[in-house]
């Protein structure tokens, strides 16, 4: 039996998944916008639910997908004189999966924890510039409260202002991203683990794979700079 086809159709599934993270990404960044811009919260909750409703496309067509693949190598292996119905048996294990789907699957898509984890570092950054503007603190508060804010902006490696900070998922330390990757690259050479560069940091394996834009922060770098 030739499965010529089908590996066709799963390579155009697969571009589908492409386009269904676009999606995500372009909701994610229109919610950091909405928070810089301090719009209303129902707002950002609007677009919370549009990236929960791209984790439900994505987690159904992971199901798809699986269950495509599964029915395949389950013909490759019994080798069946007769060719089955594919469809049924493909039904069969996709209804399989989705009957175990739960609320917390959807929480736990990577994109969607991307997502809550921009938003809440957006609102520190921003909202708490509005709480300071709208009350009455003394001159010095500020200036401490700007002079942390500017440390937070300096990478652990450059000791430089961050142009493109990225946030280890595991240790939430921060850097610039050539100048991390660029470790990452010589140790990986070397046959060598990566220790976080932020000082007390007790991570000893940062991999390139942990790393992801930190836009929340990158935004506040560049709101700092426009004052």
């Amino acid at each position: 039996i030739s499965f010529n086809c089908v590996d066709s159709s799963l390579s155009s599934l697969k571009n589908c998944q492409s386009y269904i993270n676009t999606g995500m990404d372009i909701a994610t960044h229109v919610a950091l916008d909405l928070v810089e811009s301090f719009n209303d919260v129902e707002d950002v909750n609007s677009m919370e639910n549009v990236v929960l409703e791209y984790a439900a496309m994505d987690r159904e067509l992971n199901h798809y997908m699986r269950a495509i693949e599964e029915t395949v190598n389950q013909i490759k292996r019994e080798k069946p004189e007769n060719i089955p119905d594919l469809k049924y048996l493909v039904k069969e294990k996709f209804t399989a999966l989705e009957s175990k789907n739960s609320d917390s699957d959807l929480q736990r898509n990577e994109k969607y924890v991307y997502f809550k984890d921009q938003l809440k570092q957006m609102r520190k950054q921003f909202c708490h510039q509005s709480d300071n503007d709208n009350e009455a603190i003394e001159q010095i508060d500020e200036d401490i409260a700007v002079t942390q804010s500017q440390m937070n902006f300096i990478c652990p490696i450059t000791q430089m202002e961050m142009k493109r900070p990225v946030r280890n998922k595991v240790c939430g330390h921060t850097y610039e991203e050539d100048a991390i990757l660029k470790i990452i690259q010589t140790r990986k050479q070397q046959k060598k683990k990566v220790r976080c560069p932020k000082i007390g940091c007790s991570h000893a394996d940062v991999k390139g794979s942990d790393l992801v834009p930190d836009e929340a922060l990158k935004r506040a770098i560049d709101s700092q700079n426009k004052q």
